[in-house]
């Protein structure tokens, strides 16, 4: 049972959140990214991101990574007022968090294993043995066993993508973010990494946020999508939801249908023509 259906009604309360981001705003000098952004995780839900390029997406994850500060607003994290914490505060924080990074950021000059070793090494005090005994069973969950010897330049794109998984849940944290986990992936890849993260959840119980614009991904996988256009949330449901949604913009990103701005041609001659002498 996903946390949406065992939370019923009151999923998205605060109570059952272990995200919760009330009225985010967000500049970039004088451009506003996010706007009065309102934004809930429940505990045991994989919740996607979806929205096209400058929606504000990946801004939305740097702030619950707390690696961006918001021009106003409020971001609690596990219990954690992101805002207010302490810098021994988010560093305890971060020690239950994961991420996968888009193009899973492995070290070079590491080997498989030891990439999946680094978190353990450098924020635990376990022995050699122990660190080894969980980074083996991390990979093979990731069906990665056999290839702890192997270095990134050997293994293929979905090799790559397990292997940093296995590096961010290595700790068992309690939350994971994954940005783009499909991306450059071959279809039947992505499928398989689909089933992968599904597999996941039922094996650790973690709450996920996936940010993606690949479709079929993320209905197959998500409990609940929010869709951010402009800085804005257009619409928060499940998959079911946000395919009956009634929203132009949302149905022509379902639909993969070109958006038709009106073009006044006034203003896009002034436009080009703005500075000419």
């Amino acid at each position: 049972m996903s946390a949406v259906e065992a939370g019923g009604e009151g999923a998205g309360a605060p109570s059952q959140a272990i995200i919760q981001v009330t009225d985010l705003v967000t500049h970039y000098g004088d451009r506003q990214i996010l706007k009065s952004v309102d934004f809930s995780v429940n505990r045991g839900e994989i919740m996607v991101v979806m929205g096209g390029s400058g929606s504000g997406k990946s801004t939305l994850l740097r702030h619950l990574l707390a690696l961006e500060k918001a021009t106003s607003g409020r971001i609690v994290v596990d219990g954690v007022d992101i805002g207010s914490a302490s810098r021994k505060q988010l560093t305890e924080l971060r020690k239950g968090i994961g991420v996968a990074f888009q193009g899973g950021a492995l070290l070079s000059s590491m080997s498989v294993a030891d990439n999946v070793k680094l978190p353990l090494r450098q924020h635990t005090r376990l022995n050699e043995d122990t660190i080894d005994i969980m980074a083996r069973l991390k990979l093979e969950l990731m069906n990665l066993s056999g290839c702890e010897d192997l270095m990134p330049a050997e293994l293929s794109g979905g090799m790559l993508k397990r292997t940093g998984l296995a590096r961010a849940v290595v700790m068992d944290p309690k939350l994971l973010f994954f940005d783009e986990p499909s991306a450059g992936l071959d279809p039947v890849t992505s499928v398989e990494l689909d089933d992968l993260i599904l597999k996941l959840r039922e094996a650790v119980n973690i709450t996920m946020v996936v940010v993606t614009h690949e479709l079929e991904s993320a209905f197959k996988i998500a409990d609940r999508i929010t869709v951010l256009f402009d800085g804005e949330i257009a619409k928060v449901g499940t998959p079911e939801e946000i395919r009956a949604c009634d929203d132009e913009r949302v149905q022509n990103m379902i639909n993969r249908r070109p958006r038709k701005d009106p073009v006044d041609a006034n203003k896009y001659l002034n436009r080009l023509t703005a500075g000419a002498r």
